[in-house]
């Protein structure tokens, strides 16, 4: 199986992993892309700091959901002598008082559900990337002093045999609020069970508003419950993963830290969750971009930033934790930031551009947001046919790639669009032009008569997974005998059994080992406009049975063992999911 067993909970301002143990082994505050308090995930199997597991006594069985349309994990352990607890692991979040509540928070509520079950707590709290914290504790809370921040555990369970870290009896359900250094208001087990009740709720009512397909119910709710949680609320930032330095494959050094907002990905996220009808994520990722495009006053905009719209995310290494597996290095910081890629100029406009046509919207885009993006539609126009480090951000090679140069002639395409809804004919005239402009330049410049397919840079012929996008762009049409003959090259080069490389040519480190997931979504959807359906069903189904046991999926998968790898859980992957069910499914006619 694909060993990457590991179950998030989250409220869009913290989250954290719960792995198949019932262990809390990833988690950072006071937000996604801090300091980890739990980082057993890039430590040893047996760490010494970094984790919170709530273990039985002789326990022989543990077995995990969710709770239905919920971000709630329940894990249940039992003993061989029909002894049992179940652990309710939940970060909270509602609304109160007419505003978000979302606190630096995670809850656990434990109770024995039959027998005289025995149970430890063991709750140590990392700091500065692994080191153990020195705690304080009083009569019923214990304090992790961190580095920038101190966090209070509040329990109705003995103090001493937390601090002990031995086994006791339990006899009536605990509570445990790891939260900020403030004394817990309210009785606890009251308060708690309350939190974890509207908790439910919240989800619950936000996945009722989602359009989802008839088939493949379930695969869709959890992906986008999962995105969700990817979302950064007081920003609207969406993190690429909620990881750092998950390799790509086995000691391949490609490690990386995905939490922060690429413009590219966050496009994505809101393609998929506008399918499903969930406007709060792309409203609130509308208000990030809008503080991006404006702080970048027409200029260069870089392919990520911080969750707080942060431009510099200077990497670093943190030598003070071996990594996944004993895999190193464990990377803070994303150098990409200082790469030029020309796309995000693309899903800027892309992004925004439904802002201007549907009326749903708390805030539909305006003339003014308009000629804010013609800005970026500039850029766009500018940089088309100019190297850049391409969607795949090699750090060493720069050409004209093809997939950039489309998603700029996007931009101009889709301006065109927003200035015909909002009647500006001569402004929609102009980019109208452009955009004609640059397809003729694109197809000139990218199609190879000789091998008769579109090649992945201006300059070579090369292939790339990231072709297949054209058909999603608009670009080329799926009856466009081009697309045709470069899908069938396509697969034919990168395809390997069920999966998709994203190249097949070496890279900065080599060779890739590892297929990329979202390239196998691409390709479903290629194979399904293309009349390829019972193909599409097929893969589909695969990657649908590739899921972890928590119904999510990494960034890679290795091709021969099935072993998932990669930053988790990654939103291209459970972007493909989503687009590809909803593209599959049966209509909901068939059974109405």
């Amino acid at each position: 199986m694909s060993g990457m067993n590991l179950w998030p909970i989250g409220n869009c301002q913290v989250s954290a992993l719960v792995d198949d143990t019932g262990r809390f082994v990833w988690g950072c505050v006071p937000r996604v892309d801090g300091d980890p308090a739990f980082c057993a995930l890039l430590d040893r199997d047996d760490p010494g700091t970094g984790f919170w597991s709530i273990e039985l006594d002789g326990n022989v069985r543990t077995t995990q959901h969710y709770l239905r349309n919920t971000a709630i994990l329940v894990t249940r352990h039992e003993d061989a002598g029909g002894n049992a607890v179940e652990v309710v692991d939940f970060c909270p979040r509602f609304m109160r008082d007419g505003r978000a509540y979302r606190p630096t928070a995670f809850a656990r509520i434990v109770r024995p559900v039959s027998g005289s079950p025995r149970i430890r707590v063991v709750a140590r709290v990392a700091t500065d990337w692994g080191k153990p914290t020195d705690t304080t504790q009083g009569s019923n809370h214990i304090r992790f002093l961190m580095r920038d921040q101190t966090l209070r555990l509040t329990t109705d369970a003995p103090i001493d045999h937390l601090r002990l870290e031995d086994h006791f009896r339990i006899e009536r359900p605990l509570h445990f609020f790891l939260g900020p250094d403030e004394s817990f208001a309210g009785r606890l087990d009251d308060t708690m069970s309350q939190m974890l009740e509207r908790t439910a709720e919240e989800w619950r009512l936000w996945v009722r508003g989602l359009a989802t397909p008839l088939e493949w119910q379930d695969v869709v709710i959890r992906a986008a419950i999962t995105l969700k949680l990817c979302q950064h609320e007081p920003t609207g930032a969406i993190v690429a993963a909620l990881t750092t330095s998950l390799p790509e494959h086995a000691d391949s050094g490609r490690n990386w830290d995905y939490r922060y907002c690429w413009i590219r990905d966050a496009y994505y996220t809101v393609q998929a969750l506008n399918r499903l009808g969930a406007l709060d994520v792309l409203e609130g990722y509308l208000g990030y971009l809008r503080n991006i495009v404006d702080a970048s006053k027409g200029g260069h905009i870089q392919p990520l930033y911080g969750v707080g719209g942060e431009a510099t995310l200077t990497e670093r290494e943190a030598d003070t934790l071996p990594g996944y597996r004993g895999m190193g290095p464990v990377r803070v910081g994303n150098q990409a930031y200082e790469q030029v890629q020309h796309d995000a100029y693309g899903q800027i406009v892309l992004s925004n551009v439904q802002a201007f046509f549907d009326h749903r919207l708390l805030r539909m885009a305006t003339v003014a947001d308009f000629h804010s993006l013609e800005e970026v539609g500039e850029r766009a126009w500018a940089t088309y046919d100019k190297p850049d480090a391409g969607l795949w951000e090699l750090r060493t090679k720069a050409h004209v790639h093809t997939y950039s140069a489309a998603m700029c002639w996007a931009a101009c395409d889709r301006l065109g669009n927003a200035a015909q809804v909002l009647g500006l004919a001569d402004r929609a005239a102009f980019w109208n032009d452009r955009a004609a402009t640059m397809r003729a330049a694109i197809e000139a410049a990218a199609w190879r008569p000789d091998t008769q397919r579109m090649s992945a840079t201006f300059g070579g012929d090369d292939l790339d997974a990231s072709i297949i996008q054209l058909l999603d762009l608009r670009f080329l049409a799926p009856e466009d005998r081009r697309f045709r003959s470069t899908l069938y090259a396509v697969e034919e080069g990168l395809r390997r059994e069920s999966f998709m490389l994203r190249y097949a040519t070496e890279d900065d480190f080599g060779l890739p080992h590892t297929a990329f997931n979202v390239c196998t979504f691409w390709l479903i959807e290629a194979l399904h406009a293309t009349g390829r359906t019972n193909d599409a069903r097929v893969l589909f189904e695969e990657m649908v049975s590739r899921r972890t046991p928590a119904g999510l999926l990494s960034e890679d998968i290795d091709p021969a063992s099935g072993e998932l790898w990669g930053n988790y859980p990654q939103t291209y992957s459970l972007v493909g999911l989503i687009n590809c069910a909803v593209m599959l499914s049966r209509p909901w006619t068939a059974v109405r």
